[in-house]
């Protein structure tokens, strides 16, 4: 019979061999694997998560999984935890879902039991309406795997697309993330790369080079300048992993855990009433010298903090996460600085994209309009300007949290219409008195209605300046749509905070009825 000393040593060697397998699993990089990753300054999987949530919060999951012992040519090493670290934790006291791939095992290829890893996580962060942070540096598919980890990938994709505007998903790109892996990323909610030690393609500069004799480096083709700027893959480029970090749990602070929650609030320290004088002399008094739209938005929202999203990407339309009164906002406006403001294709898809995101995940919508219409050119009609531009007019109609519109100052022909007017179900639009709407600027307005009396004219220029002027005065103002109660309110821009945080407060309770059907057809 043992002796309670027996049993107290067959316990203690329990333990004992639970923490092997342990310190095994946390140790399972190969030693110049892990020193490659230090001397490029990126962190351990591990590490990165312990850097993202709150300190000691970090539960991991299936520590001991191990690849298949059928594996091709890998008998002879099989470590505990395979090449991705997955679990749960929280952000701001909030409950996530995580998952690191570990570059130092395997070069983070993804196998069977990979797969299985991600998805187990996928399935749980869905069930309990948990954000889904994935954390991505992988070598890709584990070709001893064949087509098994192919349908890894496939199901990490199934589900992402059923998790899509259920719960808030966010890509961490840490490294490279190549092929068919590069989709997962590209179907959630936000991607964050870090510059110079990530990239994102479909094939690389060797088989860019064979097919289409294009010599290109690894960060010109899918480096996080690369996507930041020109694609519009990546919504946040980072100078290094800890800041990396750092900006995705500040995004977390503005989003819901869920698509049934309220985004969070955050009790304000800026007061709600207060009012900006420099607002009343921001706009330029000519209507053709720009300003800068972030001026504005900073000066109103709390504490002006403003997360922009696709900063260097379409940059004449602003997108990004603010509070007004304590509540979540999401940003959208016109940017005067670039191309005049004007939406064109690149800048509809972004907007559209952002809208889209809001509305899923019951984030009101604030809008700030200065827009003289539509890019015009042979690039972009060819390009499907139409199509495109009918995404973002698609998005505000379809979207049903409070939408608050301000009119700064041009809103001119179908652009007025798209940029989240009255007529498309804006719940509280307000102008300034600077704004301008009308179906033209009155230049070409003029132009076109009095183009006979001016070739008649004995001083054409003369006349055109006083037509421009009694155009200006009975059209380009906002009384005309106030007239019609298309604008609600003209308010002296210092005033706009308070009238905003008013009208919010007062939306937070809407309801909008949705007519039955599986789903509209976005024009894609």
């Amino acid at each position: 019979m043992a002796t309670t000393d027996d049993r107290a040593d067959s316990t203690q060697g329990k333990l004992d061999q639970l923490q092997q397998l342990r310190d095994e699993a946390e140790h399972s990089g190969a030693d110049q694997a892990v020193e490659r990753q230090r001397q490029q300054g990126k962190l351990l999987a591990r590490e990165r998560l312990l850097e993202l949530l709150d300190p000691g919060s970090f539960v991991e999951l299936d520590r001991y999984v191990r690849h298949r012992e059928s594996n091709f040519g890998m008998l002879e090493r099989r470590p505990y935890g395979d090449a991705v670290v997955t679990g749960y934790g929280t952000i701001f006291g909030r409950k996530v879902f995580v998952f690191s791939q570990d570059f130092t095992v395997f070069g983070g290829s993804l196998s069977e039991v990979f797969a299985e890893k991600i998805c187990k996580v996928m399935d749980l962060a869905l069930k309990y309406g948990c954000p889904l942070i994935g954390i991505n540096d992988s070598g890709g598919a584990r070709i001893q795997e064949g087509v098994v980890s192919l349908a890894g990938y496939a199901e990490i994709f199934w589900r992402n697309v059923q998790c899509s505007g259920v719960i808030p998903q966010i890509s961490l790109v840490m490294g490279p993330c190549a092929g068919g892996a590069v989709y997962s990323p590209a179907i959630t909610d936000f991607v964050f790369m870090v510059e110079g030690t990530s990239y994102m393609f479909i094939t690389g500069p060797d088989v860019v080079k064979t097919v289409t004799g294009e010599e290109v480096t690894f960060e010109e083709l899918g480096g996080a300048s690369t996507h930041a700027s020109k694609s519009g893959v990546a919504h946040f480029a980072e100078p290094d992993e800890k800041t990396c970090l750092e900006d995705a749990r500040y995004l977390l602070s503005f989003l819901p855990q869920n698509n049934l929650d309220p985004a969070p609030y955050a009790e304000p320290s800026d007061p709600r009433d207060r009012e900006e004088p420099q607002l009343d002399t921001l706009i330029p008094d000519s209507p053709n010298k720009p300003y800068d739209m972030h001026d504005v938005v900073r000066r109103i929202v709390d504490d002006g903090d403003f997360l922009e999203v696709h900063e260097l990407w379409a940059e004449n339309v602003v997108c990004g996460f603010a509070r007004l009164g304590g509540h979540p906002v999401g940003v959208v406006g016109n940017q005067p600085r670039t191309l005049a403001g004007v939406l064109d294709i690149d800048s509809s898809v972004k907007a559209a994209r952002f809208v889209r995101f809001c509305d899923s995940f019951n984030i009101p919508l604030v809008t700030f309009v200065d827009v003289p219409g539509f890019l015009p050119g042979t690039q972009q009609e060819w390009g499907g300007i139409i199509r495109h531009g009918a995404k973002l007019l698609y998005a505000f109609a379809e979207a049903t949290v409070p939408k608050l519109t301000v009119i700064t100052r041009k809103a001119y022909g179908g652009a007025y219409d798209v940029m989240s007017s009255k007529h498309i179900r804006a719940d509280f639009n307000f102008a300034w008195p600077t704004a301008e709407v009308a179906v033209m600027g009155p230049e070409g307005a003029v132009n076109i209605i009095f183009r006979k009396e001016l070739e008649a004219a004995d001083d054409p220029e003369t006349r055109r300046v006083e037509l421009i002027e009694e155009y200006r005065e009975r059209f380009a103002n906002p009384y005309s749509a106030a007239e019609r109660g298309y604008v609600d309110e003209v308010i002296e821009p210092r005033r706009t905070r308070p009238v905003l945080i008013n009208a919010l407060e007062t939306a937070l309770t809407k309801q909008e009825p949705r007519p039955r059907r599986r789903h509209g057809n976005i024009p894609l």
